[in-house]
């Protein structure tokens, strides 16, 4: 969708953050569907061979993912393979390089997508006995949820035709001629299954191919591959499994930080200043006003008497002399 924006393809970016609401929507809702089945387990190497206990999220979470990695005929792939032409076709500063990107992203989208996809539902059963011998379907409180948002993951990609090539937001988002890059696309769009068929000859099929291949030869066809790996390269797999170093760095700088500045503000602004100075002084002020002034409440009558005498003759020397 940023790419999108950032070639002036305003259409195609709606778009695809429509049909992007229904299959990821669709995923986490999968992905929840999971966990409950699961007993509250998200570590996914503790998974395994789930498709078996969950037909009806096993096949959700297929047309979810395969939405994701843009698969021909899918919604995710009208959208995403829009968005990727019109940069392409773009003549703004950096566009080439950043169709380089998007086509690297589409590799590791299928990647980690079937990733999930073969940990979670294929393979052996890697959950503890107690799991096993509890998982189930969810209930249709979620499976229908799931079956309503599977469908526009799949149908969803109709809406090419009015959305991005047609004039469904002619009036509301105007494009200058020489920035319009959806106007090859437009000119070249004869339907539904020649932008299929195109689609299935060009460069982001091909890298979301092998994304999902790859993802398949590691962890269906040769598992061992991945602990080697680990093995060999620790540093790399310590790094990657550390996030970076992201976590750790927000958790001491941003998170430690603002603590320290909370704690500050708790002892110093709170206490100190708004209940120390202010509610307590404000108290501690007015009990000591009220000390002198409980000084003259005497309770004699002459002393009354004395001050309305002073008061009055204040007054009659204020009309007097002002």
């Amino acid at each position: 969708m940023t790419a999108a924006l950032g070639v002036s393809a305003y259409a195609a970016g709606v778009f695809h953050l429509m049909t992007h609401a229904f299959f990821k929507a669709l995923l986490f809702l999968a992905a929840g569907s999971v966990i409950i089945a699961m007993h509250h387990e998200q570590d996914m190497r503790k998974m395994g061979g789930l498709r078996k206990y969950m037909p009806i999220t096993y096949i959700t979470s297929l047309i979810g993912s395969l939405a994701l990695i843009g698969f021909p005929g899918f919604s995710g792939f009208f959208s995403k393979d829009s968005i990727i032409e019109a940069v392409r076709h773009s003549s703004a500063t950096g566009a080439g390089f950043a169709w380089v990107l998007l086509l690297a992203g589409v590799f590791v989208t299928a990647f980690y997508s079937f990733r999930m996809f073969f940990l979670v539902f294929h393979g052996k059963e890697r959950m503890d006995e107690h799991t096993r011998s509890h998982l189930r379907e969810s209930p249709w409180v979620v499976t229908v949820p799931l079956v309503a948002l599977a469908i526009p993951s799949v149908v969803a990609g109709v809406f090419i035709d009015p959305m991005v090539v047609g004039d469904f937001f002619t009036g509301v988002i105007s494009v200058a001629p020489e920035h319009n890059s959806l106007h090859t696309l437009s000119e070249h769009f004869h339907g539904l299954g020649s932008f299929v068929l195109h689609g299935m000859s060009g460069l982001p099929f091909y890298f979301a191919m092998a994304g999902l291949g790859l993802a398949w030869f590691i962890y269906m066809k040769k598992p061992s591959i991945a602990d080697d790996a680990a093995r060999r390269f620790a540093w790399l797999h310590r790094l990657l499994e550390n996030k970076y170093g992201i976590d750790d760095f927000n958790q001491k700088v941003f998170a430690g930080g603002a603590r320290k500045l909370g704690g500050f503000l708790s002892s110093v602004g709170d206490r100190m200043i708004i209940d120390g100075f202010v509610v307590n002084g404000s108290a501690r002020l007015i009990g000591w006003f009220s000390g002198i002034a409980r000084g003259v409440q005497t309770g004699y009558l002459y002393h009354y008497s004395f001050a309305m005498i002073l008061g009055l003759i204040g007054l009659i020397g204020w009309f007097v002399f002002l």
